[in-house]
């Protein structure tokens, strides 16, 4: 009886073992076509005025890329923002990009700041993206 138990055990481990390697393959195959279609905007991203001065690519069963844009913050006023989310229609990067950029900048108008330069943009794709923008340098990072 005990031997029995300890085999069935045995093979439900198996199956575990299976299914959470297929989890952490299925996982990290979502990501990188994630990472895929935020790589194939970037140029137009370059294209509108923004420039990369950071690229990086972190390997795991959840894959990472992290890319830092750059622009001149002058140059991104609401209306050129909202020509932009019209053109990005239909694009989710791109659309995620510029609607956090008019939210930040609305958001400085409110608060009645004056926005800084640079325009700093920071992007995280995982499987749930994550984006940063900022007016002006950070002091604390």
């Amino acid at each position: 009886m005990i031997n029995k138990l300890r085999q069935t055990l045995a093979q439900a481990g198996d199956v575990i073992k299976e299914q959470a390697s297929s989890l952490g393959d299925a996982a990290k195959q979502k990501g990188y076509s994630i990472i895929d279609e935020w790589i194939a905007n970037l140029p137009k991203l370059e294209e509108a005025g923004l420039e990369s001065s950071f690229f990086s690519l972190t390997v795991s069963i959840s894959p990472t890329l992290e890319v830092e844009l750059i622009g001149d913050a002058e140059e991104f006023d609401l209306e050129k923002i909202q020509k932009l989310l019209e053109e990005a229609k239909g694009n989710t990067p791109l659309t995620l990009v510029y609607t956090t950029i008019k939210t930040t900048y609305q958001l400085y108008q409110k608060a009645e700041l004056e926005i800084g330069n640079p325009l700093a943009i920071r992007i995280r794709v995982r499987i749930s993206p994550e984006i940063r923008v900022s007016y002006g340098e950070p002091v604390c990072e």
